[in-house]
């Protein structure tokens, strides 16, 4: 099945009441969904004879934190013998839980611990949710619009102490001190040093 429209409507067929809706755009389809029809529509584009999205490429996350449902999930699924690509996307608010795809593709076991550490996002068995790329005693989900550019933590290594430890971000406010002056005028360091040699 080459040929995209085609494609969307056998899927827009097959699972007609689990899809809100469909689009092909950018040569891809684009499929949106509710939570909780996650599993059965990854599984029927995964093992379908028509669809064979066979692997999945991505999970990602969007957070838009002025909206109800915070979140926007979206996975990314490849079919090599149609050379064509999925994205699956759906809203969840900031508590709810979405299921582990670990069950139907296991290579989904480290993106969903990336999407759980970046954002904060749960995963309903998993079989091993904890943080991925960030420390273990890391506060808070650094992919979230409200969380701060410089953390909440820093880390260094202590001479007197002799260990890495963590304390909390003190912004040093040295060479903090900007000159907004026009360029073409030269800054006011660079001022006085010219006035001290012409006098």
């Amino acid at each position: 099945m080459k040929n995209l429209s085609n494609l969307e409507k056998k899927i827009n067929s097959e699972l007609t009441t689990k899809i809100r809706n469909t689009k092909v755009k950018h040569k891809n389809i684009y499929i949106s969904i509710e939570n909780e029809n996650l599993l059965e529509v990854i599984a029927f584009l995964k093992n379908n004879n028509e669809t064979k999205f066979k692997q999945l490429i991505d999970i990602t996350a969007v957070d838009y934190p002025e909206k109800e449902n915070r979140f926007k999930l979206v996975y990314l699924l490849l079919s090599h013998e149609f050379n064509s690509r999925v994205l699956i996307d759906f809203f969840i608010n900031e508590n709810e839980i979405v299921t582990s795809l670990t069950s139907v593709f296991p290579s989904s076991n480290w993106m969903e611990r990336e999407v759980f550490d970046m954002y904060g996002i749960k995963f309903k068995d998993h079989p091993d949710l904890r943080r991925i790329l960030t420390d273990y005693g890391f506060v808070g989900h650094p992919l979230r619009k409200d969380f701060p550019l410089t953390g909440h933590n820093e880390v260094r290594y202590s001479e007197d102490e002799k260990k890495v430890i963590y304390e909390p971000v003190k912004l040093e406010q040295n060479y903090r001190n900007f000159d907004y002056k026009s360029p073409w005028e030269g800054t006011e360091y660079i001022r006085s040093q010219n006035k001290k040699k012409n006098d």
